[in-house]
């Protein structure tokens, strides 16, 4: 019966196990398909982005090459004036200056500054009238465009020259800042993407960084994300490289820039998602099964005390009655009857018996015996009571193996696990114990020469409800490894076991 009970018991427990598994691999897969449904939206998105980036990197291309066509142009006008000017200078006196004059009279773009040749302004022409107002302005636009352009010197008399600065149209600068802003726009464009996924925006080497929107969530309390940089910057742009193929951006002289994409963090957590989530969810099913497993031991433990007590006390009463009633066969049977003695030793034993149950719950009492002693008074007892055809064996070295025991519960352990070895051997055979010592603790080898057991049964055999008899509890192992173990603070386990050696059960006590 109470086989068959922890049998269904640890089938339930496999039914269980591969329920869980299953509902784990389910949610797995189907987590893993909405992942993958969600990415490849994600790419087409990004897909669609970028086609639309190389559209409008297209148009900023073809804007820049006619903004580039526009300054070819303004600049041959600035040239073509800066000619006229000239040529006003060093007029001859039979020259027709009619064209040379509309060429400098049309001029209502370029700024000009006349200065003497200390550098001073004489006059101007084109020029912002925030400028002309303020002395360290003109001459820091004076300097200004003496860098852009050489100034044109003009004779007036054989000791005295004047200066004409001048610079690009404003129509031409207002293009120039007008171009700048559609790349800045561009690039921010990039970096804002519609497809909100995570981009670096590199130059032709790829290794230059324009602009980025990667950013660190871990390290922000607002949830906003802190722009990353340096090597981690670096090391996303290589997780980008080796994941998709970047987008080229050509602007203009043949200048190619990339623009390099990942999937985004959103998609990332989702890809872990299941993985947390299931592990949050294991680690409170083991805290679970550990309190649950904590709880259900002290409720045994009670359950053995309170047992063991009421055993005790139950015992008790017959005992007495008993020891009254041999007084009275000893009075009128006399003294040296051998069933007197035989009946007196059982009854002793019973006492033992009680005073081992007794013993359970409590603070057990350890004290430094000899070892082998101890066995040889516990298979004495069992030696009488079992099969002739069961042979015991001590083995044990010269010298005195000593060990902390409580004597009444150790014979208990002793006895129990001969017992199950006499039944294993089915009532013939041999039980050889050994006894040794290494370092500080004593070793105590229980053998049979009975039909063994398999490997997978080698934990179970200790645990309540097991047993392979047709009548039993399952409860006389279970209790020898409480003693070994909750008040001896040693250790028992099956050390081998084969159809052909029988098994060997080892008992690993302190000194």
């Amino acid at each position: 019966m109470s086989m068959n009970i922890y049998s269904r018991k640890q089938t339930w427990k496999i039914i269980l196990f591969v329920v869980a598994a299953l509902i784990f691999g389910l949610s797995l897969v189907y987590t893993n398909l909405l992942v993958q449904r969600i990415e490849q939206e994600e790419r087409d998105k990004a897909r669609l982005w970028a086609e639309a980036i190389q559209e409008k990197a297209d148009l900023v291309k073809y804007t820049q090459e006619l903004f580039d066509k526009l300054k070819v142009e303004e600049r041959k006008k600035g040239r073509l004036w800066a000619s006229g000017i000239k040529q006003l200078m060093n007029v001859n006196n039979d020259q027709d200056l009619t064209f040379i004059f509309e060429v400098v009279k049309d001029n209502e773009s370029i700024p000009v500054i006349l200065t003497d040749e200390t550098g001073r302004m004489i006059n101007s022409r084109n020029v912002d009238t925030s400028i002309i107002n303020y002395e360290d302005r003109v001459q820091a636009e004076i300097q200004a465009m003496g860098q852009l352009y050489p100034p044109i010197e003009i004779s007036i008399s054989n000791r005295t020259k004047n200066y004409l600065y001048y610079r690009d149209s404003r129509l031409f600068t207002e293009l120039r800042q007008v171009m700048d802003d559609i790349i800045k726009s561009f690039i921010s464009e990039v970096v804002i993407n519609s497809a909100s996924v995570p981009v670096i925006y590199v130059d032709s080497t790829q290794q230059h960084i324009i602009e980025h929107n990667i950013r660190d969530f871990n390290k922000t309390s607002t949830g906003q994300g802190k722009l990353v940089s340096g090597e981690t910057l670096m090391e996303t742009l290589d997780q980008m490289r080796s994941r998709n193929e970047p987008i080229r951006v050509e602007l203009s002289d043949g200048q190619v820039n990339y623009i390099f994409y990942q999937e985004s963090f959103l998609l990332t957590q989702l890809r872990y998602y299941p993985f947390v989530q299931f592990s949050v969810i294991g680690i409170f099913l083991i805290a679970a099964y550990v309190l649950f497993s904590i709880s259900r031991r002290a409720e045994q433990n009670q359950v053995w005390v309170g047992m063991s007590k009421e055993t005790a006390h139950q015992l008790g009463t017959p005992i007495s009655s008993m020891m009254a009633w041999m007084e009275l066969l000893k009075a009128k049977y006399g003294e040296n009857d051998p069933t007197i003695d035989e009946i007196l030793n059982d009854v002793g034993r019973l006492e033992t018996i009680a005073d081992r149950f007794s013993k359970v719950g409590s603070a057990p009492n350890l004290e430094s015996h000899d070892l082998e002693h101890v066995v040889k008074e516990a298979v004495s007892y069992l030696q009488k009571r079992v099969s002739k055809r069961v042979d015991f064996i001590i083995e044990s070295p010269d010298q005195k193996t000593m060990a902390m025991l409580n004597v009444p519960l150790f014979e208990w352990v002793v006895e129990n696990v001969t017992k199950n070895a006499v039944d294993a051997m089915e009532g013939h055979g041999r039980i050889t114990i050994s006894i040794s010592k290494k370092g500080d603790k004593a070793i105590l080898d229980i053998t049979d020469t009975g039909k063994g057991l398999p490997k997978s049964k080698f934990k179970r055999i200790f645990q309540p409800g097991y047993t392979t008899k047709k009548r039993g509890w399952g409860l006389g192992l279970t209790l020898v490894k409480r003693i070994v173990e909750n008040y001896h603070n040693g250790k028992i386990f099956v050390k081998q076991s084969d159809p052909q050696n029988g098994t060997t059960f080892r008992i690993i006590l302190t000194v």
